[in-house]
């Protein structure tokens, strides 16, 4: 079934647009219905970081939120099997561009929107230089070959699988290899600080602190956002004020900011994920 997923996936490279679109859709409708527990995750995500949303706007987003999942889970098709010119013409690089330019140490904080393949399909594909980020490795081994070979298909791409370690990353990142790092989601209590998100205790990861200060590396934010002739990726200015010597400080500081980031696109986030399901000590579970 996975191979005849893939298959179908690659062959949809050469629809156009907004077919791949329409059918992202009610690919994303059709999971609204099905996959109820899912759909509760949802839910309770954005009744807790907008309760001043009404039951209609909850549920009216709520849909949203998996019309542009669907989308996103489709366009891999052309992003890693499509003709490599219509690849660039649909991905847009805008803002501080030049922040990626030369050697210096830079660890690029791209947060779980649902262009995150987008952004990173567009900095391999139309910079020089030689990203990396980090990965998880899938249960199912046909769809982890297919999403590493995706993601290695522009420049000099280098995954780093988790069990590499710190002192890779950090290597990389002193030779010049911007870190593209996702560390917005619940990874497990056991390496992360609860700081608030959205006035939520959140489990988060400090490791954008930890890298920008162990690499000696600026910070960069790029905020992916899907438009209706491909996608957006908006570099910005680097922080000047991160990091400080204080990790859990940071985390917050960064949580804080992405914030800012999600309110201009809410529904492009990624709330399919159970961002809250680690709790601090005593505190009730919410899903």
């Amino acid at each position: 079934m996975t191979r005849l997923v893939l298959f179908l996936l690659r062959c949809s490279a050469v629809l156009p647009l907004s077919w791949v679109r329409a059918l992202g859709a009610a690919l994303g409708a059709l999971l609204y219905w099905l996959v109820r527990s899912r759909r509760r995750v949802v839910q309770t995500n954005l009744r807790l970081c907008f309760p001043h949303w009404s039951a209609q706007e909850l549920d009216a987003n709520t849909r949203a939120v998996f019309a542009y999942f669907g989308k996103a889970w489709l366009d891999r098709g052309w992003l890693w099997h499509g003709n490599p010119t219509k690849t660039l013409a649909r991905l847009r690089l805008v803002g501080a561009v030049q922040e990626l330019d030369g050697e210096a140490p830079t660890v690029i904080f791209a947060p779980h929107f649902v262009g995150l393949d987008a952004g990173w399909t567009a900095l391999t594909q139309q910079l020089p230089r030689r990203f990396t980020t980090i990965y998880t490795d899938q249960a199912n081994k046909v769809s982890d070959a297919w999403i590493l070979q995706g993601r290695k298909r522009f420049g000099q791409a280098h995954l780093y699988g988790r069990i590499e370690g710190v002192k890779a990353i950090i290597a990389g990142l002193k030779s010049g290899a911007p870190l593209y790092l996702l560390p917005d989601m619940n990874f497990g209590p056991e390496e992360s600080v609860f700081v608030p998100f959205y006035g939520v205790a959140a489990a988060t990861v400090p490791s954008l602190s930890r890298f920008s200060r162990l690499g000696r590396a600026k910070v960069v934010p790029l905020v992916t956002r899907m438009t209706d002739t491909g996608y957006e990726v908006e570099v910005q200015p680097a922080w000047a004020d991160f990091p400080s010597t204080d990790a859990v400080a940071d985390t917050a500081l960064m949580n804080l900011r992405l914030q800012e980031m999600i309110d201009r696109m809410p529904t492009q986030y990624y709330w399919v994920h159970k961002r809250f399901k680690d709790r601090p000590q005593g505190a009730a579970p919410v899903y």
